[in-house]
């Protein structure tokens, strides 16, 4: 139940980071790079989240059921959870390059 008011906090916060509208209009290149780059992180983060919590869940059930079923559960969970975190760093990493990628193509050449 912690992993799930912590989910639903996660879920305000990336919210209400992406609701506030911005002080000047026009926004410039850089400051559309940083904010795709948020909106992946933040993405990735959700979903690490929600595999990871589908994958207790799944556990807790699987425990219900039978006590030889809650070693094979544990395992899955464990490995549900790193396929999560590396699909999630994974994401992470290419909106780091996006970024950079942004912040190159706007850099003035000299």
């Amino acid at each position: 139940m912690k992993k799930v008011f912590a989910t639903l906090i996660a879920g305000l916060f990336a919210t209400a980071a992406f609701a506030q509208t911005p002080a000047t209009p026009a926004a410039t290149a850089p400051a559309k790079a940083e904010a795709a780059h948020t909106k992946a992180v933040a993405k990735a983060d959700a979903k690490e989240t929600k595999a990871v919590v589908k994958a207790d869940a799944k556990e807790a059930v699987a425990s219900d059921d039978a006590k030889a079923d809650v070693a094979s559960a544990k395992a899955d969970a464990k490995a549900t959870k790193a396929k999560a975190h590396h699909k999630a760093n994974k994401s992470k990493m290419k909106a780091d390059a996006a970024k950079a990628d942004a912040a190159i193509a706007a850099a003035p050449a000299k």
